[in-house]
């Protein structure tokens, strides 16, 4: 049974989101307050955290960041905050998805599912030994999940690496940010794709000698993005 955390102060709507996730065989756990919640994450092993931005004692965004310094377990965005710079650097800091207050219990429950599906694939996938991918002086190490540029390692999430790995097998692809959203997320953009636009970034940041001119992920203009051999 996957266990997840779920870090709200809004006692109504945590109880909430418990019930439709106990009702979906998930183990729901709750904590209310920024601090407590983040020292369990930290040193307890949950399978996803669903998280509050507005948060007492540490708000939502430093615990995203604390948790992907030493995790890859799938995390869970929720707020009542509509702007985009707020999903922006949540998603920028690692959380693998965002939802906006209100929303429905059963969207909730769907995006939990399709990503624990996902990461269990992932760290339960049975691939060759030394499966990798290199391309002009990057080494994808599929197997390991580690990458390398110009032979010094990158750290990357859960998310930048399965689109790295995706577009790096697809080269000279143009896939729209529809389709990429789909493929890496495993849902339907439901008209939400700022998720793509963050981690495009993020992966520029982290392989490109220069993001103004990138060599590898290219920009075409009015479709989407390929990934140049």
């Amino acid at each position: 049974m996957s266990k997840v955390l779920i870090i709200e102060d809004e006692v109504a709507i945590a109880e909430l989101e418990k019930d439709y996730l106990e009702l979906s065989g998930f183990e729901v756990e709750i904590e209310n307050t920024g601090d407590v919640g983040l020292e369990r994450a930290l040193k307890e092993e949950f399978d996803m955290f669903i998280l509050d931005l507005m948060l007492p004692g540490v708000d939502g965004f430093e615990i995203c960041k604390k948790i992907r310094e030493v995790k890859n377990t799938p995390i869970l965005m929720v707020s009542a905050k509509k702007d985009d710079i707020d999903k922006i650097r949540g998603l920028g800091l690692g959380a693998d998805d965002y939802i906006t207050k209100p929303f429905s219990p059963s969207e909730l429950v769907a995006r939990v599912k399709a990503h624990l599906a996902r990461y269990e694939r992932l760290i339960g996938s049975n691939m060759a030994e030394n499966d990798t991918i290199e391309i002009r002086g990057i080494k994808i190490d599929k197997t390991a999940r580690r990458v390398w540029v110009n032979d010094e390692e990158k750290p990357f999430t859960t998310k930048e690496f399965d689109l790295l790995v995706f577009l790096a097998q697809n080269p000279n692809h143009v896939f729209t940010k529809e389709e990429l959203f789909k493929e890496i997320w495993d849902m339907e953009s439901i008209g939400d794709i700022a998720t793509v636009t963050v981690h495009i970034k993020k992966l520029r940041e982290k392989i490109e000698m220069n993001t103004a001119k990138p060599q590898y992920i290219e920009t075409i203009w009015g479709v989407g993005y390929r990934f140049r051999l």
